[in-house]
């Protein structure tokens, strides 16, 4: 699977029924909600990174990227959109790019 089949599992599931899929139901909740839920997740993250539990890790990062993907479309902004982003940055030292913001 790649983030783009989850994009569109994602997209599929936001159109679904609150009452038949999560993913609708926290959609519903609004973009501040699904935020609150991404930021959870990634703290799961690290803390499984900081106990070097390796399957927890993995674990919960699959549920990052989830949510990070959930959240980017309560926003409408396209995986597209920060994969050309990425992109643009390509090649240019990350000090470089972190100045010239």
């Amino acid at each position: 699977m790649t983030l783009d089949d989850l994009e569109q599992i994602i997209a599929t599931r936001a159109a679904a029924s609150p009452d038949d899929s999560w993913t609708a139901k926290l959609l519903a909740k609004g973009p501040e909600k699904v935020a609150e839920k991404f930021g959870e997740e990634a703290i799961e993250a690290i803390i499984e990174a900081v106990k070097d539990d390796r399957a927890r890790l993995v674990s919960e990062t699959a549920d990052v990227l989830f949510h990070l993907l959930v959240m980017l479309k309560s926003r409408d902004v396209a995986l597209s959109e920060v994969m050309a982003e990425l992109a643009r940055r390509q090649g240019q030292s990350g000090i470089a790019e972190k100045a010239g913001r």
